[in-house]
């Protein structure tokens, strides 16, 4: 069926921005995570290709750094933030309701037994150097995430062929029917269509080459700076520029922006939302997100793969509490991942904040205490400091010592890739359809399964929701496999956040968005 997504997902769709009038600007893992870039040796790409670099440049306060500018590679947030703006995928999430629609793909059929994909391309798109896209292009870079096994090769597990019969047409070949297939292509930019031979002609750590409305212009240990690319196939954006500028702490951020240093942040100090709601100085929006934050155990580390060492944490944890501290009422707590509002949520929460309950466990497992427990976490997110520093608070009672370790964003992911943790907390972004939610963090070697979980069940639960067409039975597949996952505390899921973000009043054209991709094509400055 062309022109349509083939999941009809029912998320929480974006709010609408609350008059509040003056300048202004997380979120990590998951589906997306973050680091710093190069050690403040800028990085200059040159021009090319219709940029224009003029006077009429948005400046954005966000909290972290990219750590490369790969699309294929990174996992980072903070990279996405800037590289939504730099590539093109085939099709992407709607900004209000997430279902996908063409981007550089025009339109695509689907054969009767859903085994066969056509894509059809737009025409007339060119790269930021001028050259054409064409299905070259969607070969190349799907062939390289696959056979290189690259960051979200995952998403391509039941893609058996990736063909491209002329210029304007690429063919998928899948071994079984996968209905969220549209999600797993567009759902983010880490699916980019770079062009043929990239990664043998440019750095991409640290250059791009993308299709998308901006092009990198440079980037060093302050601020990341793009321009418009006159050419881009949508037309030219709104304004000349965008300036990301980092800026860790969110009362400094929201200064920038009231002194009229910044024009947009997403860097809300969380206790402040409800008085800049009122507030004349800012335009504030806020909406619920398909985000989830999260607190895993490395299975790897003793006493942390005994399962009832697990439970005993999961039921000393006060998620109201944690949540409170992180977020104020900017975030529900949540067991399952998924947020209410969302066809697939799934009410279930077997663990009530306990202490004599959790110090039971512990006894059963035979783990004497006290037992000191590391957890990750990094300052260019501060909430994350702030959930753990609670969470440290409400397992000191029960015999476990927190070691909170903040970490600068490249050690956090570096640990976490070498498996070198005892316990982590962080966000995925960006959850579209369920299986962003579960799969790959919770299947048996999953590409982000870091903890280090297996459960047989588990596999085979995922594995049969991900062939499933049909929407109700899709849901049972994926709760039954949501309570198991609970249970055994491969992730002690905390809450679901809001999505806040502030404006300079007057700012014109900006979508608040609950998968959190931050879009300025269509910005216009006051």
């Amino acid at each position: 069926m062309a022109r349509r997504s083939v999941a009809d997902l029912d998320f929480p769709t974006p709010g609408t921005a609350v008059r509040a009038s003056r300048p202004l600007v997380l979120a990590a893992a998951g589906a997306l995570l973050l680091t710093a870039c190069g050690g403040g040796d800028g990085v200059d790409i040159g021009g090319g290709g219709g940029a224009a670099r003029g006077d009429d440049v948005l400046v954005a306060a966000v909290s972290a750094q990219p750590d490369q500018f790969d699309p294929h590679v990174t996992s980072a947030y903070p990279s996405f933030q800037v590289l939504e703006n730099v590539y093109d995928t085939l099709v992407v999430p709607h900004a209000e309701d997430l279902t996908m629609e063409p981007s550089l793909a025009e339109s695509w059929e689907t054969s009767e037994d859903g085994l066969t994909w056509t894509f059809a391309l737009r025409e007339g798109v060119t790269f930021h150097d001028g050259s054409n896209f064409d299905a070259a292009d969607v070969v190349y870079s799907y062939r390289r995430i696959i056979d290189e096994e690259l960051a979200n090769s995952y998403r391509f597990a039941s893609v058996r062929s990736v063909e491209a019969p002329d210029a304007q047409t690429v063919v998928l070949g899948l071994t079984r029917p996968t209905p969220n297939l549209l999600s797993l292509i567009g759902a983010f930019k880490g699916m980019a269509i770079l062009p043929e031979g990239a990664a043998r002609d440019l750095d991409l750590t640290t250059e791009a080459n993308g299709t998308g409305p901006f092009q990198l212009e440079s980037s060093d240990a302050s601020s990341t700076v793009l321009t418009a690319y006159g050419d881009h196939w949508g037309g030219a954006p709104g304004i000349d520029g965008v300036e990301f500028r980092y800026i860790t702490e969110p009362a400094a951020a929201l200064t920038s922006l009231r002194d009229g240093e910044v024009e947009w942040t997403d860097n809300v100090p969380p206790r402040q939302v409800e008085s800049l709601s009122h507030d004349e100085d800012v335009e504030l929006a806020r909406t619920p997100s398909v985000d989830y934050w999260y607190m895993s155990m490395n299975y790897a580390r003793e006493p942390f793969g005994n399962p009832q060492v697990r439970q005993a944490i999961a039921t000393a944890v006060d998620r109201a509490e944690v949540t409170e501290a992180a977020r104020v009422e900017a975030a529900r707590p949540n067991q399952t991942a998924i947020p209410e509002g969302s066809f697939f949520h799934q009410e279930y929460a077997p663990f009530e904040p306990d202490e004599d309950a959790a110090r039971a466990l512990l006894e059963e497992a035979g783990v004497s205490t006290p037992i000191t427990m590391g957890l990750m976490v990094t300052d260019e997110f501060p909430e994350s400091v702030t959930a753990a520093q609670v969470i440290a608070g409400q397992l000191e009672p029960i015999g476990i010592t927190v070691e909170v370790e903040v970490l600068d964003f490249v050690t956090w992911l570096d640990r976490q890739d070498q498996g070198n943790f005892d316990a982590l907390m962080l966000s995925w972004l960006g959850n579209i359809d369920p299986a962003d939610f579960y799969e790959a963090q919770h299947i048996t070697d999953g590409s982000s399964n870091y903890q280090g979980y297996s459960n047989p069940e588990v596999d085979r639960l995922l594995t049969e929701a991900a062939t499933e067409t049909d929407q109700d039975a899709r849901k049972e597949l994926y709760g039954q496999a949501a309570k198991l996952i609970v249970d055994d505390v491969s992730y002690l899921y905390l809450y679901n956040p809001d999505v806040v973000q502030a404006w300079v009043p007057g700012l014109e054209g900006y979508r608040i968005r609950a998968d959190r991709a931050i879009n300025f094509e269509e910005v216009e400055l006051p």
